[in-house]
Order: structure tokens, then sequence, then C-alpha cells
């Protein structure tokens, strides 16, 4: 199988306190999982590139099979390789990725046994001079895949960002977009990230990686945009959560701003991933970086409505049809 679309990170499993009801634990998640989840609201034929151990459970790589998700790019490595990621979610929808045996205490639940030893992700200065061991290789990705129709790199290491980056531009691949990871987001390594916005379609930073690459010289969304823009790369997006998106078309000297679309949040988890997804899908199939930036808050929207990777093709027939035909509406030009 040719993939039309592919997306490419690392894989999780997931424990989660959400904001209301039961813990879930031991759950399939990852960024490009979510991003793929929410694309085939939209597309069809999707592949995924990411590595996971022996130890990784089969049942879910057939699930995400039966879902339309070609896995033949899901390396599977000897031993186990640990995938654990933790967030705990205040009612006011803060985000904790800390301290998993207090937030269990304080909601009065018995730690899993499973979490023990847990590390979470550390904020730091730093690009690493070694990859993960969960961060997919170029040489795995199957050949077939290199001739897809568009592709996104989800939050990685600046390393491996930059090399399946390039294996992608040298396949041809007419369309890619990155979300970059929030290690190498410091205002002295933006020079840096021309290696990758060159020629880039899209960049999809939150407001926060944004904020932290301008540190200390602007406040102003739109400049920072203009001058990532200026790198090479033809769309700018910036996440803002509740806030919804910020468009930069970098070749029309354009702006848009997009409100997020109002729905109830059950679990946040994976939404900006979502965005992405969608974006591509819309993007692939239109070649409108307006129209694909309202597929992506539309599946933004969907994926918080509910919880984990896939409940976007739980909803109602025809409803992300509605919800992407009123946001088209409410799209601004500043």
């Amino acid at each position: 199988m040719t993939p039309n679309l592919l997306f490419l990170g690392r894989l999780d499993r997931e424990y989660i306190l959400p904001m209301e009801g039961a813990p879930i634990l031991d759950r399939p998640g990852g960024s490009p999982l979510y991003a793929a989840g929410a694309a085939t609201l939209w597309a069809q034929e999707i592949g995924l590139v990411a590595r996971v151990g022996e130890d990784y459970p089969n049942a879910w790589l057939r699930d995400f099979a039966a879902r339309g998700i070609d896995i033949k790019g899901v390396q599977i490595v000897p031993g186990t390789l640990d995938l654990r990621s933790f967030r705990a979610y205040e009612p006011n929808r803060e985000l904790s990725r800390s301290n998993p045996v207090g937030h269990f205490a304080s909601r009065e639940l018995t730690f899993p046994k499973a979490l023990l030893g847990y590390r979470p992700p550390e904020r730091k200065e730093k690009i690493q001079a070694e990859r993960p061991a969960s961060s997919p290789r170029v040489n795995e990705i199957p050949k077939a895949y290199l001739e897809a129709n568009a592709a996104h790199i989800a939050p990685l290491d600046f390393l491996t960002q930059g090399q399946l980056l390039t294996a992608l531009r040298a396949a041809g691949l007419p369309i890619i977009s990155l979300d970059p990871e929030p290690e190498y987001t410091y205002p002295h390594r933006r020079q840096d990230l021309r290696l990758f916005l060159d020629g880039l379609t899209a960049f999809l930073p939150s407001e926060e990686e944004m904020r932290s690459l301008f540190w200390g010289e602007t406040h102003d969304l739109w400049a920072m945009a203009e001058e990532l823009g200026n790198f090479g790369c033809r769309f700018i997006l910036i996440k803002r959560g509740k806030d919804g998106q910020l468009l930069y078309d970098s070749a029309a000297k354009k702006r848009w701003e997009l409100p997020a679309y109002s729905s109830r949040v059950a679990d946040p988890t994976g939404a900006g991933d979502a965005f992405c997804g969608g974006f591509l899908a819309g993007f692939q199939e239109h070649q409108n970086p307006l129209h694909a930036a309202a597929y992506g808050n539309v599946s933004a929207s969907l994926s918080m409505e509910g919880s984990g990777p896939f409940y976007p093709l739980e909803v109602l027939p025809r409803l992300a049809q509605a919800r992407l035909d009123a946001m088209l509406d409410m799209v601004r030009e500043v």
C-alpha cells in the first residue's frame, strides 16, 4: 500500500486523570496517532511511522489497522520500550505531567503499579546528540510510504525530525508539515529552524512554543509568524487552545484568525495533534490553507468532546461537515 497521508512520530501508552470521570490506565496514544485518527474523518489510505517494543499490545495495532490506518511503518524492536505518558487535568483544564503519585493520592485513587519508576519529560534547553530509542528511524520507513502525497512530522527530538524531513524531501513529497518539539523552541535556536522551514509546507507550533522562540524580543504573534515565514515556510499556523488558531500565508502576506469551535471539553489530550491531522487532510484535498485550517479546527473540537485518538470517528454522521461549514463562516481575515 502507498499511503495518501503519512504521520510520523512517537506512540505513547497513556495514563490520564481526566477533569471528570474514571482514570484512564494504559491506553494507546501519542501525537501521530491523534493526528492520524483525526485525519480519518476526512481521508483514507493513511500510514503510520513509529517504533514500539515487543511489549506493545498487538491488539492495539490490529485496532489501528481495522480503523483504516496502515501499520507497516510501525517497527517492532526487540525487547521493551518505555512509552508511558502521564497527564492530570484539573477542572479548569490546567495540565500537569509530573508527580503522578501525588495526583492519584489527592483523588484518593490507587496508584497503578505500571507507573512505578515513571519519569515525566522535562522542559529543558537541549538538543539531543542521540536519538531516543522510541524515535522512528529513516531506514525503517517502508519504501512505498515515500510515495505518499503528504506527510506530517509530529513532535520529536531535533535530530530525528531533521533526518525524517530530509528523507521526505529527498523522496519528493509535495506536502510536508511539522510540529516542533518544545525542547528546542528557544530564541538562540531560531536560526536552527531555517533547516526545517526552508521549503516546508506548514509549521504548526503552539502559542507557548512561539512565545518561547521569541522570548524577550516581541509579544506580537503576527510578527513572529512573519519572521518564520521569511525562512521559506509557506504557512505558519499557531495553535492557541481555547483561543483558536492563527494562520499566516507567507507568500500572499495574508493573516486569518480562527476562533475555537465552541464545544464541550471532556479530554483535551491530543487536540493540537488532531488539528495537525485535520489540516494535512484538508490541504492535501483542497490545496487551500484556509479550508485546511478549518478542517483542523473542527477535528480538534471533535477530539476534545470525548477521549482517545479515535473518538472523532464516533460522532454523528455529517456532524464534522456541518461544523466545517459553520467554521468557514466564522474565519476572520486580519
